[in-house]
Formats: structure tokens, C-alpha cells, sequence
């Protein structure tokens, strides 16, 4: 890609940049229902995403550095083939509005796209991770990448939960957010009820477990429609909200560790669902109906 000798946004007044810059607060990102994704791989990802079901690109515009624009000029192409604008932006533009200390040239500026929780049911999932009173953006960032390595069909971040599209988590799914279904705002009593209705089989993660995961593959009881409910890092999961599961499931500790965090339960708890389901007995390789 040829670049200009001038970036077209080189002023932190500009309109375009005070607009990006205020997205750093969650209340504008509601308002404008838009978010930022920094780096080559979120925003290759967001480019990847097209259309929005109301025919709207995931991507609004994209912001790199001239450096930038020739090192990845393939994303460019892409992005400009999508018929999303692309700008060239300063070094100190784009550090205006990114949220790492050490940007790397590049950020797009999204639209929201989560999905209704609505469409999540009506998809018939199959492993859904459920993220209950999770406050830490960079924990539900990386969730939502395991999620999406494990193969789930969908996230769901209950009401209390941090929101999707801060800055830290977004960077720390690494592109998931664009991968698979999000469903936000949820009350954690409405989302279990509704799985559970829908035929899907609800198991709190939490250390104070009846039974463990082992017992659970053991048993193939992981083999049908699953949904993982991963509570607070700190505190993990009220009672109240355990109560509301099928069944409370611990991750066994083998060694002399205290606990698991977040990240590790989650990914331990899902990829045994995605074994299960994936072997000639589970329910994604039969085709078993609910």
C-alpha cells in the first residue's frame, strides 16, 4: 500500500479522534453502542466479521499509522475491499486513543455486535460458557478466548458482569470477541432458567462442589448440552446462585495448590464438555436431539 507523506488525522481536536478517545468511557460506549479493538489481530478478526444483521460492516473505520498501513497491507486491502474506510493517523494520534502504554499502529472502530440472548437459545447450543458477577475485564476476555478455542457455541455475561466491550477485554480475547456469539446483560436467573428450558444441562464451577469433574467424565454426563457457570475470581459463586445449577462441580486438585483462577477452572471445565461431546457417543457427533 502506497502511504501519504501526511496522515489524514494528525490533530488530537479532531472530531474523530475526540469521539475515540471518549470511548474509553463505558457510558459513551453505550450511547454510541461502538468500541475500539487495537492490534493487527482484533482488527483483522473485526474486518473478517462483515455485516451486522442490519446490514451494517462490524467496522466502522479503521486508524493505523503510515508504518503500520505498509506492514500490514494486506489488512488494509482487506478492509478497503470490505468498503471500510481506511485513515492514516500520527504516532501521537493513535496513542490518543488506544489504551495500551505501547500501541501497535493499528485500531478499529466497531459497532457493537452482541447477540440477543433470544437468538443464543433459538441456535440450540450445545456448551455455552456463562459468566456470573465476573468484574475483571482481562478474566472475561480470556474466558471468551478459551470459550472459543473450545469449541463453545456461545458466551453469556450476566447483568453484573463487566461490560464486553472494555478496552482490556476485548484486547485480552485476541480477536474471540469476533468469533462467536456474546450475549450481554442477562440476569444469571434468567439465563439458567431459559438453558435449562432449552434442554441444556447447567453446571456451576465452584470449589465448594459436590462432586467433581472427574466423577463427571467418569460418568458421561458431560456428553450432552452443557452450560459452564464461572463466578466472581475472588469470591466465585454465591449460594444462591450455586442453587440454581444442576449440579455444582468442582475441578480436583491433585497437588498442594490452594485453587485454580478463572481462566485455568474455565479452560479445564470446557475442554473436558468439548471432549465429551466430540467423541463417537457425544451429542455433536450423533446428532442426538434435546
Amino acid at each position: 500500500m502506497a502511504t501519504t507523506d501526511t496522515p489524514q488525522l494528525s490533530s488530537l481536536r479532531s472530531p474523530r479522534v475526540i469521539a475515540a478517545r471518549k470511548l474509553a468511557r463505558r457510558a459513551q460506549r453505550g450511547k454510541d453502542r461502538r468500541f475500539l479493538a487495537e492490534g493487527p489481530q482484533a482488527v483483522r478478526e473485526a474486518v473478517n466479521f462483515g455485516l451486522l444483521p442490519d446490514g451494517e460492516h462490524a467496522v466502522v473505520e479503521v486508524y493505523l499509522t503510515p508504518e503500520a498501513a505498509e506492514r500490514h497491507a494486506e489488512l488494509v486491502a482487506a478492509a478497503r475491499a470490505a468498503g471500510v474506510p481506511v485513515l492514516t493517523a500520527t504516532d501521537e494520534v493513535i496513542a490518543d486513543i488506544c489504551d495500551t502504554v505501547t500501541p501497535q499502529g493499528i485500531v478499529a472502530l466497531c459497532r457493537f455486535l452482541d447477540t440477543p440472548f433470544a437468538e443464543v437459545l433459538k441456535a440450540r447450543p450445545k456448551l455455552v460458557a456463562v459468566l456470573a458477577n465476573v468484574r475483571d475485564p482481562g478474566n472475561a476476555g480470556t474466558v471468551l478466548r478459551t470459550a472459543d478455542a473450545a469449541g463453545a457455541d456461545a458466551v453469556v455475561l450476566t447483568d453484573a458482569s463487566v461490560d464486553l466491550y472494555n478496552p482490556k477485554a476485548v484486547r485480552a480475547s485476541v480477536g474471540s470477541l469476533f468469533h462467536l456469539p456474546v450475549a450481554v446483560g442477562v440476569p444469571v436467573e434468567q439465563a439458567v432458567a431459559e438453558l435449562r428450558a432449552a434442554g441444556v444441562r447447567v453446571l456451576a464451577a465452584d470449589g465448594a462442589g459436590r462432586r467433581d469433574l472427574d466423577q463427571e467424565l467418569d460418568e458421561g454426563t458431560l456428553a450432552g448440552p452443557t452450560a459452564w457457570l464461572f463466578g466472581n475470581e475472588a469470591w466465585g459463586l454465591p449460594e444462591e446462585t450455586r442453587a440454581l445449577a444442576d449440579e455444582v462441580v468442582r475441578v480436583p486438585i491433585h497437588g498442594h495448590a490452594e485453587s485454580l483462577n478463572l481462566a485455568t477452572a474455565a479452560a479445564v471445565c470446557l475442554y473436558a464438555s468439548a471432549r465429551e461431546q466430540r467423541s463417537p457417543a457425544g451429542c455433536r457427533e450423533s446428532g442426538t436431539e434435546r
